[in-house]
């Protein structure tokens, strides 16, 4: 979206237009639960925590003055909240413990199709460490740049370059864990 059109629309829902507000939560609903997914590692528990994010965005909106893009302030509000529900919870549960294991086993053949290697992918970094999955997730799906990266997630420019080189590594891993000898055929 272009920086006049996310403007305009912005300044429509800061006015109580709710359907500007749904057309702003319809752009970036994906990408907000792929990160609130990073961190988390339950899509229910994103899910919940991406209602609660997009209460925040509109009892907030005021407070938004372009300063930045729209994008980085939405995300910068789901990865703290995501953070802040992951405290809550990680008292009594080690989410790096979690193992996922595929619903299904697939032949070969599925395994080319598209849907299939965002499956793998998306397995592979629920696997992963937050930071790493969600600096790769932001970097390369929602294509942030390293200082945007900055501004949503607190982190230093070193530990983002870190968490990118380490969660390339990582996730090249996760991806043979999971794929094995196959992994050649998927990509």
């Amino acid at each position: 979206m272009d920086t006049q059109s996310e403007r305009h629309i912005i300044n429509q829902i800061k006015e109580g237009d709710s359907d500007a507000f749904k057309l702003m939560v319809e752009r970036h609903k994906d990408a907000s639960l792929s990160l609130a997914i990073s961190i988390l590692k339950d899509q229910d528990l994103a899910e919940d925590v991406l209602q609660d994010v997009f209460i925040t965005v509109f009892q907030k909106i005021e407070t938004f003055n372009f300063k930045s893009k729209f994008a980085t302030w939405l995300y910068r509000i789901v990865v703290n909240t995501s953070y802040n529900q992951l405290k809550k919870i990680k008292k009594g549960v080690d989410i790096e413990e979690i193992t996922i294991v595929p619903e299904k086993l697939i032949t070969h053949e599925e395994m080319l199709k598209e849907e299939n290697q965002k499956r793998f992918i998306n397995l592979a970094l629920l696997r992963m460490n937050a930071d790493e999955a969600l600096t790769l997730r932001l970097f390369y799906l929602s294509e942030m740049s390293i200082k945007e990266i900055s501004k949503i997630t607190g982190f230093k420019t070193s530990k983002i370059k870190v968490c990118l080189h380490r969660g390339r590594n990582n996730l090249d891993f996760q991806l043979r864990q999971l794929l094995g000898n196959e992994l050649n055929d998927l990509l």
